[in-house]
């Protein structure tokens, strides 16, 4: 009976550590989703072949387990390469343009196009003789 309830901790405690390994690899991906990679450039760490992209995503894992949150990871990051570093530019500041500039210029062409669009389809106007 003893030796029964001792194999069912362990495996409840093998079940736990591989359920807490995907935890930490699904918080490394999610953290890696928002670094740009300083090789490729265009990717994300968690999408780029690259070695340093490979040595970042260890680092964040290391950090993980360290006990660092999400907020101190991206900030050591961002305090090592910059701002440049984020995939998404912070919504403070002059950067609130990058977020706002796409829809007001969307708002603007569609005001432009309404505005042609009803000039070119009014119907003309005709003279009328005076009497």
């Amino acid at each position: 009976m003893a030796r029964s309830l001792a194999l069912a901790c362990l495996m409840a405690a093998i079940a736990a550590s591989a359920l807490s390994a995907q935890d930490l690899d699904a918080k490394t991906q999610a953290i890696a989703s928002r670094l740009r990679c300083p090789v490729c450039q265009n990717e994300s760490v968690a999408d780029s072949p690259s070695e340093l992209s490979r040595q970042m995503r260890t680092l964040i894992r290391t950090k993980l387990q360290a006990g660092e949150s999400p907020d101190q990871i991206i900030a050591y990051f961002v305090a090592k390469y910059g701002q440049w570093i984020l995939l998404e530019p912070p919504r403070r500041g002059i950067l609130w343009l990058v977020w706002v500039g796409p829809f007001v210029a969307l708002g603007a062409g569609v005001a432009v196009a309404m505005k042609f669009l009803r000039r070119v389809t009014r119907p003309a106007r005709t003279m009328r003789p005076d009497h």
